[in-house]
């Protein structure tokens, strides 16, 4: 049961001036939001075998992570045919390294499913050339675009680790993080100092051609984020205020992450 369902079209400031309708689903629990966001990616891929998936790591993908593997081996949905197009890689961490989001994927989602790895794709961290990932990367997106992009949000409003100041037409790079973004990940590792500075991420540009994308965003410490992302200006000090001229783009919340809205 989906508690409030809005239809975000708000004109000030002429934010939509491609005509561009946001979808905002706010949910009573948190259980209630996942079990709605786990049903869309279900069709997507039962409807679509051969489906290019956008995928994050974090928190944010934990509870969908576990979802698709109980359905997996209940209900035998198959992966096979899947490819499977990551965001981001800390710079330094190779795919063994317990923090990297290679290793994440693999433990948290690949490794349960019938998926073929040589379909999944990640940046690579620890590449001796930076330049060909980066240009590789950008080639692989050109080559599949994605059908379907799970995002989460930084409390800065980045997306991906495309932090405050990036280009909205920012292809695949190698950026530094900001003192906010490595504290906030810091939870994952042994203190501050172990937390990369650097990291290869998707570009907002490249987020963009996604066909279809899908935010998620819970708890009190992303509402000033989502605030800023659906009613404020579009401004690449708030990088994730560019959705917004997506065609096709859902922001799923919890009450507490869409407590400052105007809604």
């Amino acid at each position: 049961i989906i508690c409030a369902c809005a239809i975000i079209t708000n004109n000030k400031k002429n934010l939509f001036k491609k005509g561009k309708v946001m979808k905002v689903l706010v949910f009573d629990t948190i259980e209630l939001l996942y079990e709605k966001l786990l049903e869309e990616f279900l069709t997507e891929i039962k409807n679509n075998p051969e489906i290019n998936l956008g995928l994050a790591t974090g928190s944010t993908t934990e509870l969908l992570y576990k979802g698709l593997i109980l359905d997996h081996l209940e209900n035998k949905t198959s992966y096979k045919d899947v490819k499977v197009f990551n965001l981001d890689e800390y710079v330094g961490l190779d795919k063994e390294h317990p923090q990297s989001y290679a290793y994440f994927m693999k433990e948290s989602l690949f490794k349960h499913l019938d998926i073929n790895l040589d379909n999944t794709f990640i940046p690579n961290g620890v590449t001796t050339n930076f330049s060909l990932e980066l240009a590789n990367y950008d080639q692989l997106l050109k080559d599949n675009q994605i059908d379907l992009q799970l995002l989460g949000i930084g409390p800065n409003s980045h997306i991906a680790f495309n932090e405050p100041g990036s280009s909205f037409d920012s292809k695949t790079s190698l950026v530094e993080l900001t003192e906010d973004t490595r504290m906030a990940n810091s939870r994952f590792f042994s203190d501050l100092d172990e937390v990369p500075t650097q990291a290869l991420t998707m570009g907002i540009g490249s987020i963009l051609n996604a066909k279809r994308i899908i935010l998620v965003a819970t708890g009190p410490k992303k509402a000033q984020a989502i605030k800023d992302t659906i009613e404020g200006v579009i401004t690449t000090n708030i990088p994730s205020s560019i959705l917004r001229i997506h065609p096709n783009i859902q922001i799923y919340l919890d009450k507490e992450a869409a407590k400052l809205l105007d809604i």
